[in-house]
């Protein structure tokens, strides 16, 4: 299963979110600017937010609770700003496709913070946990790309 790694400009935070296949892919896309001759799902989003006088301002990762991370599409209208709740993969591919920032709650930063002290939660339990282990032990983050 794919893991989206979210780490700040500092390298202070680190925010691992297991995602689908799918939503990796969509992900993928977006970084490597693929177009398709019709609109993805993601596409039809914006354009539909875009066509109802909306604009993706930015995207909120809000918390995790028993392993799921929330996040929010932030939009704005005007002076209107909406919260739009949504899985934290779909709002960061929007995000990359609308060029707009990746934003984590401060209560979701210091609960992650406080994982990288050591009370992390079991994830991945069984007989895969090891090489999972394993595999993230040799991670190394600063070969990563796209900050947050």
């Amino acid at each position: 299963m794919p893991i989206l790694i979210l780490k700040d400009a500092t390298d202070t935070h680190v925010l691992p979110i297991w995602i689908g296949a799918m939503e990796a892919m969509a992900i993928s896309m977006a970084i490597n600017k693929v177009t398709m001759p019709r609109p993805m799902t993601h596409d039809l989003v914006l354009n539909v937010m875009n066509a109802l006088g909306g604009k993706l301002d930015h995207v909120e990762i809000l918390s995790i609770e028993k392993g799921t991370y929330y996040a929010s599409l932030v939009v704005t209208k005007g002076d209107a700003v909406t919260r739009i709740d949504s899985r934290p993969s779909d709002s960061i591919a929007l995000a990359l496709k609308a060029d707009v920032p990746i934003m984590a709650s401060k209560t979701m930063l210091e609960q992650a913070l406080s994982q990288q002290k050591g009370e992390y939660q079991a994830v991945i339990e069984g007989e895969d946990a090891k090489q999972w282990t394993e595999m993230l032990a040799k991670y190394n983050l600063d070969d990563i790309k796209y900050k947050m």
